[in-house]
């Protein structure tokens, strides 16, 4: 008879599966299990030192006819191999000081704009946030990067949906209870809102700013080096956003070369740590700018990788820098 050997349901009634004895509840934050259940990961703060990222290794995807480079929003045709050899010393450059480095996994969808990894996604203190980029050239780049991230444990906790389009370039950290967007051709009000409601359950608050008509990512306006230092790009950068630094303690300082930064990238930097950036060479003015403040500067060269309109702050999407030791 089915059935006939099976424990009756009285007796099994007091065991683990009903809550029982051997019963173990889960008592932990999804925060706490970070680095546990889930890989290290979440960010909270602009400077706190690096520790993880994620980037893609240029591929036979960058080769692109030369009547298509705008249609694929390049400023000119690259070398694909100057462009391997600046990227490979990118990432021997992080791996020296001590940040741990991952690919994107290759993909039958791989396109040349997944070469900028940072705006593909932005970590919270919790996980991962997806982008859903603005243009037609790269919608769909977000699935390929939600494959990686979840092959890696590191939670995706929003997938933007409706109308919504965000790039992760557009959002930063004042500190562990204030996250800033920026609103322009990237990142539009309807996800401003769905991202403001996740971050709320948090405990964050979110403050949206409006960006000048021509520009591209948030990160290209204003970048914090440390907890009482950020730089600021004159005349670009919202007026009440550079109020709320000043008002919080910031030293608040202008570029030092706008040429440099114009042509050469010399404010797509990345922070390694509290007053320690890596940036392009060839820009000895920016350079002696920072160095005169004590910043530690590590010059890598992206003579070749910029064509692409980007540098190591564009193709470094930030996993995990160090923990204020906030629990939510």
């Amino acid at each position: 008879m089915v059935g006939e050997s099976a424990r009756p349901l009285a007796d099994s009634f007091g065991t683990a599966a009903y809550g029982g004895n051997g019963w173990s509840p889960r008592i932990r934050t999804h925060k706490q299990e970070l680095g546990d259940v889930w890989a290290d990961c979440g960010i909270d703060s602009e400077w706190r030192p690096l520790k993880t990222v994620l980037v893609h290794r240029p591929g036979r995807e960058m080769k692109i006819p030369e009547d298509k480079i705008n249609d694929f929003q390049f400023a000119e045709i690259l070398d694909l191999g100057l462009a391997q050899a600046e990227h490979d010393d990118m990432v021997e450059m992080y791996r020296k000081n001590r940040v741990d480095v991952h690919l994107l996994e290759p993909n039958p969808g791989m396109t040349p704009n997944q070469l900028y990894c940072a705006d593909l996604f932005a970590m919270t203190p919790q996980g991962a946030i997806l982008a859903r980029p603005a243009s037609t050239v790269r919608a769909g780049e977000e699935r390929w990067v939600a494959r990686t991230l979840a092959n890696m444990g590191i939670p995706v906790l929003k997938v933007l949906t409706g109308t919504a389009t965000f790039e992760g370039a557009d959002l930063m950290w004042m500190d562990p209870g204030t996250a800033l967007i920026g609103r322009g051709l990237r990142t539009n009000q309807a996800a401003i809102d769905q991202i403001t409601t996740l971050l709320s359950e948090m405990g964050i608050t979110t403050l949206a700013f409006d960006m000048p008509f021509g520009t591209m990512h948030f990160m290209g306006m204003f970048r914090v080096v440390d907890k009482d230092l950020a730089f600021f790009w004159p005349r670009c950068t919202p007026y009440s956003l550079v109020n709320i630094f000043q008002d919080r303690g910031y030293q608040i300082l202008p570029l030092p070369d706008l040429d440099e930064a114009r042509h050469n990238m010399a404010f797509n930097f990345v922070v390694l740590g509290p007053r320690k950036i890596m940036l392009a060479a060839k820009n000895p003015r920016s350079l002696a700018f920072y160095t005169s403040l004590g910043i530690e500067c590590i010059c890598i060269p992206v003579d070749e990788l910029r064509k692409a309109n980007g540098a190591m702050g564009c193709m470094t999407g930030i996993l995990c820098r160090e923990a204020t030791g906030i629990q939510v």
